[in-house]
């Protein structure tokens, strides 16, 4: 029997979805589980596997093309049978057949640091007809974009179904207003959903900064100390980035509005304190989520650390990975950097930026001494943290960087 693919619903009021890519071509084989298409929602770009076994036939959707969802756009069929006819949907929508299997996350747009969007023109959308005297339909999505990037909705033909103005429909117009001929080819898609993720946050969150110089050498001594038990015992390296993440979610117990969300033009304080680590992908950044990193062990947090690092190598992080973070850590200490300042994720209230340790000549005991010095800088919504709750929160993390065994137990 024919199993149909249908765009899936990834995320809560999604309309449609943006087909990036095949991974199959028509009439090729594939088996359940394997990787099919490449799809794009509001907030990632998704790898969507076979909902069975059998060969790929009856595709409907080209890459590009925004899709309702629940809507048919391929059939997994037995070699020598023939798609079924086009299905009726559902009042709703959605098709009543089968659902396809559950997707994997190749990239977020939890990003820490904005990317340039480079674009070219693209054609005007083909407007499905209807009547001159009825207003045109336009999705939730589209019309926010259409308010930020400043497009004229009486100039818009919908390319959706019944002349629906897609969100697709207001970046075409967008590029097509304000691109020149010369401009380089279309950025990938993590690199564009970190663009305007990183541009919103920027252009609607009130920022301020707070930055701490911190004496890194109980940090180190703790790392140097625990590392060896560690890797007996689980085969896990501890990295500085583990014991940061146990940390800071420890000092976050006593500081709930740091961990706090803004939803709905409030404050919303979380039950758990889940730490997102900024990691680099190709193309952009994603914060995989240590979930309830305050109750983990240091041993948990490093395995788990370890795990969303490989499957952030391999694009190859589930939608779980990265839902649900409460506060982020970016380190680029790695990469040299001395200190930076990083945009915060909505609708988190604070992200860290961590510098690298270098020594640095300061005062020690009333004489200059050489110390390993790192630097924190802090960026906090102001919304849900003032300038004392941001302050209190830093020294209680200067405290626990000074005696990080001690916060451990």
């Amino acid at each position: 029997m024919a199993i149909s693919v249908v765009m899936p619903a990834l995320e809560m009021a999604q309309e449609t979805g943006k087909l990036i890519s095949w991974l199959k071509k028509e009439g090729d084989s594939i088996s359940k589980g394997e990787p099919l298409l490449e799809i794009e929602t509001d907030k990632a770009v998704m790898e969507i596997e076979s909902p069975g076994n059998g060969i790929l036939a009856g595709v409907k959707a080209k890459p590009g093309e925004d899709v309702p969802v629940g809507q048919t756009i391929a059939w997994i069929v037995a070699p020598g049978e023939t798609p079924p006819a086009e299905e009726a949907s559902t009042a709703s929508g959605r098709k009543n057949r089968a659902v396809v299997s559950t997707p994997v996350a190749s990239a977020s747009p939890n990003s820490v640091a904005a990317s340039e969007l480079s674009t070219s023109p693209k054609a005007a959308p083909v407007a499905s007809s209807r009547p001159s005297n009825q207003p045109a339909r336009i999705s939730p999505k589209a019309r926010r974009l259409a308010t930020e990037r400043g497009v004229d909705l009486a100039g818009v033909r919908g390319s959706g179904p019944g002349g629906e103005i897609l969100a697709s429909d207001i970046l075409a117009a967008a590029e097509t207003k304000s691109v020149s001929p010369t401009s380089a080819e279309l950025a990938s898609p993590i690199a564009r959903l970190t663009a305007e993720r990183t541009t919103q946050a920027w252009t609607t969150v009130p920022h301020f900064f707070l930055v701490r110089e911190v004496d890194a050498g109980a940090l180190n001594e703790a790392r140097q100390k625990l590392m060896p038990e560690l890797e007996r015992s689980s085969g896990v390296k501890l990295t500085l980035s583990d014991l940061l993440v146990a940390l800071v979610a420890r000092v976050l117990r006593k500081h709930p509005r740091v961990n706090a969300s803004w939803a709905s033009g409030g404050v919303h304080e979380n039950a758990d304190i889940n730490i997102g680590l900024a990691m680099a992908v190709e193309d952009g950044i994603v914060a995989p989520v240590l979930h309830k990193a305050d109750r983990a062990k240091l041993g948990e947090i490093a395995a788990q650390r370890r795990e969303l690092t490989e499957r952030a190598r391999a694009n190859k992080l589930r939608p779980a990975d990265l839902a649900g973070g409460t506060f982020t850590i970016s380190n680029l200490g790695m990469f040299g950097v001395d200190a930076f300042t990083a945009i915060i994720i909505q609708p988190q209230a604070a992200i860290l930026a961590v510098g690298a340790i270098t020594d640095r000549v300061v005062p020690v005991d009333g004489r200059p001494g050489i110390r390993p010095m790192m630097t924190l800088t802090l960026s906090s919504d102001h919304r849900l943290v003032d300038g004392a709750r941001a302050a209190q929160f830093m020294r209680d993390l200067v405290e626990a960087l000074g005696s990080p065994q001690q916060w451990l137990n």
